[in-house]
């Protein structure tokens, strides 16, 4: 079991800090979504001018980039944007070059009014131009199960649409279960042989909140994690189990200290209980 968190749980956390973070922790990976509070993180010395810096410190540690999470999204109208987003998968790809990185996170984003097959055919005529720059890459996509694209039947049409090899999903495994009521046993068998990254997360339902549900740390909620886990593993499942700690957008959650140790503990208890 290969695990990682992404730094949208640790806003504060200089490079130093989260690297020696995640090897006393026992991680095998970091995924990026930001860098003290800059979303581009391209944008910043330590994944440009001082690059070759970063990218020691983590063979040194022995810790791999698995994923880079962007903030593109596959469904819009706007010329500008899709060029925009265009530009951000560029810069993704190059940083993926550089830390052997196989995978760019995106999302499918909120499609407002539009029907949905004619947002099924706006997302796939966008993939078409973001997968040629994937492949040039050679990075794969991955669709989270996330936003208006949580349904595993609106992501499995949007696999039909493209049908590439630089194209697969990442399973959120919270969000479906939590927002549209979808059983994981479904999940897998619409998305299972195109799921080659997941992320983690629990919580429980709190009326009185924005999204309906709390955040909580694993096993405090009841999304069904052990359930999940043992699927992934009777299917054969081999990527990363990575922990998605909202810190930056819930600051009432727990800090990074004490949520990333619990989830390391957590998920290796669970795995150890299996193999026993």
């Amino acid at each position: 079991m290969k695990l990682a968190f992404t730094t949208l749980g640790c806003p504060k956390w200089d490079m130093d800090t989260i690297i020696t973070k995640a090897v006393e922790f026992g991680y095998d990976g970091v995924d990026f979504r930001g860098y003290l509070g800059e979303m581009e993180i391209y944008t910043l010395p330590e994944f440009s001018s001082n690059i070759e810096e970063t990218k020691k410190k983590f063979a040194d540690a022995t810790l791999e980039i698995p994923c880079f999470s962007s903030s593109v999204r596959l469904f819009t109208t706007s010329e500008t944007e899709l060029n925009n987003y265009l530009e951000e998968l560029k810069q993704y790809g190059t940083l993926c070059r550089v830390f052997n990185t196989p995978y760019i996170r995106v999302f499918g984003g909120a499609i407002g009014r539009t029907a949905r097959q004619d947002a099924i055919e706006i997302v796939v005529s966008n993939l078409q131009k973001m997968l040629k720059i994937a492949e040039e890459y050679q990075v794969t996509l991955l669709l989270e199960t996330h936003d208006d694209w949580t349904n595993c039947e609106y992501v499995r049409d949007v696999l039909q649409g493209v049908d590439s090899a630089y194209f697969a999903v990442l399973w959120d495994v919270h969000h479906p279960y939590r927002t549209v009521g979808e059983n994981p046993e479904l999940t897998w068998k619409t998305l299972g042989d195109r799921i080659k990254y997941t992320h983690w997360k629990d919580s429980y339902i709190k009326e009185d909140t924005s999204r309906g549900y709390q955040l909580c740390l694993l096993g405090e909620g009841d999304i069904p994690l052990e359930r999940m886990y043992r699927l992934l593993q009777d299917e054969g499942y081999e990527g990363y189990y990575t922990l998605e700690w909202e810190k930056v957008w819930c600051p009432e959650i727990e800090e990074p200290d004490i949520a990333f140790k619990q989830y390391a503990n957590y998920m290796n208890a669970i795995a150890n209980k299996i193999v026993n």
